[in-house]
Parts: structure tokens; C-alpha cells; sequence
């Protein structure tokens, strides 16, 4: 708070400077009104100025208005003990001034006839006590002084015209003294009397409320700004289909072939004997571009296929028909992520989620939520079989989130995952089962329902791994291919500024608005939403997907509606957002991207 009265120290030459220019009876006649007087202390500083002293208009009232508080403290007290100059330093000085202007009435003992409020004064108010209060126990004296209520009488001010003459305003006084007056006089807000921690909660209350006012503008702005976007997007969209409307109609001639150079039609073709012009295909806009012979499909064309393979919700439906989650993870020291993980798949749409972890972490876990199905037998001595009496009741298996690098959890999870493979189920591999995979490949080489969701740090300990080369970052997408490949074509969501997602043979990438912010567990809630999505698309119809692999277009509605979350709770959250605040958001994020 004392970082407030920064320039507002005086030395005793200044003081003494500024009292000879105040004291002088020009100025002292401007003062004595009810005007505004803020001309008056810019004359005060400017003066100032030329004599080498740099004073701002406000400090040189603030320190006047000082000194006179002072005095009449001073001159209260020679009148009681006889003891003045303990108080006031510069007492004679203002003697000699004040003693010299007519006296006012007095209030409480202490004598007013002070200027009037003026333009400054007002437009500090409420905070200009506080800062006296401050610069006087920092700069002058440590004396406590008593609250004093300072009113002042109404009286004219001279006003300067362009002749430099000074003369009344004709019906100043009468207007100031009329209760009938157009412009009635305002009152003063005067918070002298208030102690210094009540003007701090004040101040406080009055931050606290200016700070919520600036959220919501920022807030609306933001929704504003989104519908611009979404307004934009949608005319692109309207574009585009009106040109495809247009090449569409178009028709190309194709050249008559010579019977010589007549290839050997199908049987869907039409006779070689038939010379006439061929209409040609529709023309369709599609914004795509080759990857090293293979083709990046844009978000609106994928969008859709993740619609279609979401299962609507009908009444004679039983429990786990949408989906049952198994989440092989979880020791001492991590419980949080099978949380977020489990927990999102319900959120996203499972009926039943289970979590196979250590006997450590299971009451950690189970304390979490009342939802999960938690069983501490990963770290168990039949661990795997314990697993395996579960795995013809599951639909996918998310395996890594928080399981730790310990050998025996690591063995357990890659005997998992090979007799979840033998079932045929689908596996989503995050965290620390992709150090598995990346020590031991061939745990999950070539399993075409495997999904490897890393983020940078992990796709370079894979990259490298398969490749023993280093990771050439200034080409990712080619890398991505790369790595993809050399899994046997496994489906990989490379996690970063853009979500990639490959199977060796096409790549999307999902470049959904998120945020900035990446805090730890953002990564369980997508592998979380990736098992039950993936359940999903490989549950539907081949139709459902038009020949795009189930397993990229779960991907990519689970990065979609991750990213989606991540952008809700960061404009709710700013800086201070977390993983916990992103699954409240999961509802209605999937209700705008999936079902609007």
C-alpha cells in the first residue's frame, strides 16, 4: 500500500516553496469559493515547476490540504496543553497565512474555512483518505490523529476573464444560497471519520466487484467472437457448396477415340460404338492435400462419421449395452489418472467402467467416485487371471494410465493386453503403457484394434525405438506416418498443438480450438473417451463410416471433444484451470459437437 504515496514525500524546501506560492493573496483569494479550484493548484505546480521543483497539481493540494490538518491539530492543542510545534512543522508559516483570511466557523474545536471540494478532490473519492492517512505516517509523523469532518460555507470565487482582471461572477452568491437553485450543490463524500481497515475492505470489495464485472464483459466478448467464427465458417461452407453446385453442372467433351485406341471396356461401360460426348463426373470441392501419397481430410467431412457411429438412447436398453470400459492402471503413486480416465468414459456414454489396479491405490481410487467398478488385483499374484474373468464382459481396454514403470505391473499389463488381443478387443494404450511398448514392440505389433494415443516427449521414445534413428521433428506428420508404419499399420494420435492421427495409410488432423493451458490429466480424460468411442465405431456398420477405419474416426471424436472441454473450462477458468474442471464441461461439449 505505501507504493501509493510514491512522489508524495516533501522536503522541508519544497514545503517551504510551496508555502510562499499558496500563501501569496491572489491565490488565497481564488481558494476562498465553492468553485473548483483544480486551475488554482495547476498555477501552484507550474510555478513549482519553474523553480526546479516537478510537483503534479494533485500533490501539491494533497500536501496543502496535509499542512492545514496539521495546524488545526497543532492550534487545538496550544489551545488545550500549550504544545503546537510537536504536531506541526511548519505552524508559523501557516499563521501567518490562515491568520490573515477571515475565520469560519468552527466545528468540534477545529477551525474550517477550508477550500471547497474541486475537480480532483471529487474525482478521488474514497481513496484519497487512505492515501493521506499513509503519507503522513510514512513521511511526517507517527502521531495518530483523530478523525476530523471538515464543511465548508458557501462562498464566490473570483473568475480571471481575458483582460487578466479578476471580478465576481454576477449571482454566484445568490445561486450558492438559493435552495431553489438549478444546479443544487453537492454534497460531500467525506470518509474522514472511517478507519483505515474499513476504507481497505472498501477497496477491497470494490476490486473484487470490478474484477467479476471484467469476466463477464470478457466473457460475452468471447461467446460474441464465437459466433462471428461460427457465422464466418458457415458462409465458407455455403460457398463451397454453391461451386460444387456449379462444377456440377458443368459438362466436359471427352475426345472420340479411334477404334485402334479403344480400350477394352467393363461391363458397366457403354459400347466402344458410341462416339458421343460422355457427361463428366461431378466435380467435388473437398479441402485436402497429399501427405507422401497419402490424403489429409478436413474436420467437416469426418465430423459426421463420428455422429454416426454415436448409439441414440432408447428406452429398452439394458445396462452395458453402450459400452462396458476396462482401465488397467492405477499404483500408489498415481491415482488420479485412472480416475479421470474412467470417470470420462461414463461421461462420454459407458454404462459401466471398470478399474483393474493395485491394492494400494483401490481405496484412493474408490474414494474418488461411486460410479467405478474398482478392483485391487493388479499387483496380485494371479493378476492376469483376475483380469481375464473380466474381459468377456468388456467392450475396450484403455491400458497405461497411471501404472507406473514397476517390472511386475509391466508384465501384467503386456499379458493383458495379449489376451485382451485374443478376444479381439480394443485396446487404447496411453502413459506408461507406451513405455512398455516402446521396450517391447511386439506386444501389440500389427494388432489392427490397437490405438497408441503419445504425446511428443512418448512418439519420439517410439519413433526412435522402431526406427533406432533420431526423430527428424521438422517433417512430424511424415513421422507419424512413419512410426505407424513400422507398427504394422496400428492407428497413432500424436497429442500436440495439432492432434494427428494416422494408420500408416491416411492421416487426419483435428485442429479444434482448445486452449493454451496443459495441465496433467488431459490426456486420461481423450484415452478415457477413446475406449468407449472406439467400442462405438467398431460396433457400427460399415456404412456408418464409408470405408474410414473405426478406429481413426473414434480418434478424432475424442480429440475433437477433448479439445472442446479443454476450451469450455478454460474460458470459465483461465489460468487456474485443471483436469477436474474439464469434466463438467464434457456433457455439453458432446452435446454441441455430436447432437446439435
Amino acid at each position: 500500500m505505501l507504493a501509493n504515496t510514491r512522489g508524495f514525500l516533501w522536503s522541508d524546501v519544497e514545503t517551504r516553496a510551496l508555502l510562499n506560492i499558496w500563501g501569496e493573496q491572489d491565490v488565497q483569494m481564488a481558494l476562498d469559493g465553492n468553485f473548483r479550484n483544480s486551475h488554482v493548484y495547476r498555477d501552484v505546480a507550474g510555478r513549482l515547476g519553474e523553480m526546479g521543483f516537478d510537483r503534479t497539481p494533485e500533490q501539491c493540494r494533497i500536501r496543502v490540504k496535509s499542512l492545514k490538518r496539521q495546524y488545526y491539530q497543532a492550534k487545538e492543542g496550544t489551545r488545550r496543553n500549550g504544545h503546537c510545534h510537536k504536531i506541526c512543522k511548519f505552524y508559523d508559516e501557516m499563521e501567518r497565512i490562515l491568520s490573515s483570511r477571515p475565520q469560519m466557523e468552527t466545528q468540534d474545536g477545529v477551525a474550517t474555512g477550508d477550500e471547497p471540494l474541486d475537480g480532483m478532490e471529487e474525482e478521488g473519492d474514497g481513496t484519497e483518505p487512505a492515501q493521506e492517512t499513509l503519507v503522513e505516517r510514512a513521511g511526517e509523523s507517527s502521531y495518530t490523529q483523530p478523525a476530523v469532518k471538515v464543511e465548508y460555507p458557501a462562498f464566490p470565487i473570483p473568475v480571471t476573464v481575458n483582460s487578466g482582471a479578476s471580478v465576481r461572477q454576477p449571482g454566484a452568491q445568490a445561486s450558492l444560497g438559493s435552495p431553489s437553485s438549478s444546479r443544487p450543490r453537492r454534497s460531500r463524500k467525506c470518509h474522514a471519520s472511517l478507519p483505515l481497515d474499513k476504507l481497505l475492505e472498501r477497496f477491497l470489495e470494490h476490486s473484487v466487484e470490478a474484477e467479476e464485472n471484467f469476466h463477464k464483459q470478457e466473457e460475452q466478448r468471447q461467446q460474441l467472437e464465437e459466433r462471428r467464427r461460427e457465422a464466418e465458417h458457415a458462409r465458407e461452407l455455403h460457398m463451397l457448396q454453391m461451386l460444387g453446385q456449379m462444377f456440377s453442372g458443368m459438362v466436359t467433351p471427352s475426345p472420340t477415340p479411334t477404334p485402334q485406341a479403344c480400350p477394352q471396356r467393363h461391363a458397366d461401360q457403354q459400347p466402344c460404338g458410341n462416339r458421343g460426348a460422355v457427361p463428366a463426373r461431378p466435380l467435388v470441392i473437398e479441402r485436402s492435400f497429399s501427405v507422401g501419397g497419402t490424403t489429409q481430410r478436413n474436420m467437416d467431412s469426418i465430423l459426421p462419421l463420428v455422429k454416426s457411429i454415436i448409439p441414440p438412447l432408447m428406452p429398452r436398453k439394458h445396462k452395458g449395452q453402450d459400452g462396458r470400459i476396462g482401465i488397467v492402471g492405477g499404483c500408489q503413486e498415481y491415482t488420479g489418472a485412472p480416475y479421470f480416465a474412467a470417470i470420462s468414459a461414463l461421461k462420454v456414454g459407458a454404462d459401466l467402467s471398470h478399474v483393474f489396479c493395485t491394492k494400494d491405490a483401490a481405496t484412493v481410487i474408490k474414494s474418488y467416485s461411486p460410479e467405478l467398478i474398482v478392483h485391487p488385483v493388479l499387483d496380485g499374484p494371479d493378476a492376469v487371471e483376475e483380469v481375464e474373468k473380466w474381459l468377456p464382459r468388456l467392450h475396450s481396454v484403455v491400458v497405461g494410465p497411471g501404472l507406473g514403470r514397476d517390472d511386475k505391473l509391466l508384465k501384467n499389463a503386456k499379458d493383458i493386453i495379449e489376451k485382451s488381443k485374443a478376444r479381439g478387443i480394443p485396446v487404447v494404450i496411453d502413459a506408461d503403457g507406451l513405455w512398455l511398448v516402446a521396450q517391447q514392440p511386439a506386444v501389440i505389433h500389427g494388432y489392427p484394434k490397437a490405438i497408441l494415443t503419445p504425446n511428443f516427449m512418448e512418439f519420439r521414445r517410439l519413433y526412435e525405438a522402431t526406427h533406432h534413428e533420431p526423430l527428424d521433428s521438422s517433417d512430424i506428420q511424415r513421422s507419424a506416418l512413419q512410426l505407424s508404419v513400422a507398427m504394422g499399420n496400428l492407428t497413432v494420435v500424436l497429442k500436440g498443438e495439432e492432434d494427428i492421427i494416422t494408420n500408416g495409410n491416411s492421416v487426419m488432423v483435428c485442429s479444434q480450438e482448445g486452449s493454451s493451458r496443459r495441465c496433467g490429466g488431459q490426456g486420461d480424460l481423450l484415452s478415457g473417451s477413446l475406449g468407449v468411442l472406439a467400442h462405438w465405431a467398431y460396433s457400427s456398420t460399415a456404412e456408418a463410416t464409408k470405408g474410414t477405419s473405426p478406429a481413426m474416426v473414434a480418434a478424432f471424436g475424442a480429440c475433437t471433444l477433448t479439445r472442446q472441454c479443454n476450451r469450455q473450462a478454460f474460458h470459465k477458468h483461465g489460468r487456474s484451470m485443471t483436469t477436474s474442471d474439464m469434466l463438467p464441461e464434457i456433457g455439453s461439449a458432446f452435446r454441441k459437437l455430436f447432437e446439435s
